[in-house]
């Protein structure tokens, strides 16, 4: 006589979604996010004022710093909205999107949800993940010698020292693929999102270079793209690298690929501000429309359905997760360096 297994996630998540809704867990936080977004856009506001008032200076080098960390929390509002975790409404989501994501980061908002929808339906699988590549460049030339001197063989044989460098371009790369987006599309809510990213482009360069000289001008655009780059980039990068990456054809339940490849960061309220409720990651997979003030109060549900199924919930300090990240960097380029014929001398 046959039996199925069956697996203790399904039934379990089952039990946890309901408690998660009986605790309102789920429920919208609008005088949350009235409170957040008026004084992050206040704050956006009152750098560029400062930055007007200061005038030509090289002083305008902090302002520029502040301004890419403001750029990185409106972001996170962008990622709410997206997730429609600030309104119940669809459409006052992706307009708080498109004012945010659009008019005042610069980046295309339409590009960046599906795209973000598409890592969180299959988190670090290749070739279904858009955040993660298919891993090792290509080592050798169809002629078979390797290609010692390409740019892609050394950014695959040195990827843990090229890290935190590379992730300073974060910014121009999210730029470029929207900007290719939209290009190829010729629909009217594209071409009002290319409208609204060109004006910002117009508005933010045309007040930089009226106010600065040339060269702090320039000074002041890579000072603020860098910080907005990095901080973006190290408030993304501890969810999910150096957790298990999963084959193109895994087949795994939602629950068990969630949480596989999901990493948390403990902390205390700071940690969370400064992550924008990415350091619950695990539950933000479980349940990405739940608002991010929630996150923290569903942490403990999580933890023992989690230990409950016999799931390793994966919670590190920001230290120890940038070591693992680096150590999965070093051994992939340590591949790499197998794969084009060994160590160098």
């Amino acid at each position: 006589m046959l039996t199925t297994t069956v697996d203790p996630t399904i039934t379990g998540f089952r039990d946890l979604a309901l408690q998660v809704r009986a605790a309102k867990l789920l429920d919208r936080r609008p005088a949350y996010y009235r409170a957040k977004v008026g004084s992050t856009i206040a704050v956006f506001g009152g750098l560029w004022a400062a930055f007007v008032v200061v005038g030509n200076s090289w002083a305008t080098l902090g302002l520029a710093a502040a301004i890419g960390v403001i750029f990185t929390q409106l972001g996170f509002l962008g990622h709410d909205a997206g997730h429609q975790q600030v309104f119940s409404s669809r459409r006052a989501n992706r307009v708080l999107g498109l004012v945010v994501g659009n008019a005042l980061i610069g980046l295309c908002y339409g590009w960046w949800v599906p795209k973000h929808n598409a890592h969180h339906a299959h988190p670090n699988q290749r070739g279904h993940d858009p955040d993660i590549g298919d891993g090792l460049v290509p080592a050798q030339s169809p002629g078979g010698e390797p290609r010692r001197r390409s740019l892609a063989w050394a950014l695959a044989r040195w990827p843990a020292p090229l890290f935190f460098p590379l992730m300073a371009l974060r910014s121009a790369g999210l730029h470029v693929s929207g900007a290719r987006y939209l290009l190829g599309r010729h629909d009217r809510a594209a071409i009002l999102e290319a409208l609204v990213v060109m004006a910002h482009g117009a508005a933010f360069f045309s007040l930089v270079f009226l106010v600065l000289s040339p060269l702090r001008a320039l000074a002041f655009v890579a000072v603020q793209q860098v910080v907005f780059s990095c901080y973006l980039g190290c408030s993304f990068a501890p969810n999910h690298k150096g957790m298990p990456i999963l084959a193109a054809d895994t087949t795994m339940g939602f629950v068990r690929r969630q949480v596989t490849t999901s990493r948390n960061l403990s902390g205390g309220w700071l940690l969370t501000f400064l992550l924008g409720g990415l350091n619950f990651q695990i539950e933000h997979h479980l349940f990405p429309s739940m608002p991010r003030p929630n996150l923290r109060r569903a942490q403990g549900l999580v933890k023992e359905f989690c230990a409950c199924c016999g799931l390793d919930y994966c919670e590190a300090s920001v230290p120890q997760s940038f070591g693992r990240i680096l150590e999965h960097l070093g051994a992939r380029g340590r591949a790499a360096a197998l794969a084009v014929g060994g160590l160098p001398s």
